[in-house]
């Protein structure tokens, strides 16, 4: 048995080190792999601004599911925010939105010479909101984003930076040819990436 754990260790760290993805026919896995191995997502809310009121506008944001590594992974898109953004205010008014990743952040897309928009490179979107996460589980999304962003530790304190989370209610992943293929987040949540 210590054998056979071994061996999955490795293969969970075989691909996240951009080796084996999980095969077509493992979607939720699919899903969980692509967002832990993505460091920022295309982030699409309704506008609130004004000439822009009702319309779709997408925004890039840093985010992190856990640290890098086969284990690190929750599966919870966090993102380190401040109402000061223009998708936070659109946020304010309706915290509905979807959120996109894509394998064509990472070396895989490259390496395969695959165009982002080929469906081999593996492309998530995500529906649902963004919330505040609560006190017990700031700590939790601050490790898992400053590990991935160091950066954000020094951003400017005047900003108030809070951490939320993106609240998934439906998945949609594009791996392969044939369409797109629904993953619920009950199926996502159960899977490891």
């Amino acid at each position: 048995m210590g054998g056979l754990t071994l061996l999955c260790a490795a293969l969970a760290l075989l691909a996240v080190a951009g080796g084996a993805i999980p095969r077509p026919e493992e979607a939720a896995r699919m899903a969980r792999f692509v967002l832990h191995n993505c460091d920022w997502g295309a982030l699409a809310t309704l506008s609130a601004q004004e000439g822009l009121r009702g319309r779709p506008f997408a925004n890039i944001f840093s985010l992190s599911d856990g640290p890098p590594g086969p284990f690190g992974g929750s599966g919870v898109p966090y993102l380190y925010l401040t109402d000061m953004e223009i998708s936070v205010q659109d946020l304010q008014i309706n915290s509905n939105a979807s959120l996109t990743v894509s394998l064509a952040q990472t070396p895989y897309c490259k390496k395969h010479r695959y165009d982002p928009q080929n469906p081999l490179c593996a492309h998530i979107i995500f529906c649902g909101s963004i919330v505040k996460v609560n006190d017990s589980e700031a700590g939790i999304a601050k490790k898992a984003l400053f590990t991935r962003h160091p950066e954000m530790e020094s951003w400017p304190k005047d900003h108030n930076w809070f951490f939320a989370k993106f609240n998934i209610t439906n998945i949609w992943v594009l791996d392969y040819f044939g369409g797109l293929k629904i993953v619920t987040p009950e199926e996502y949540y159960s899977v490891k990436p």
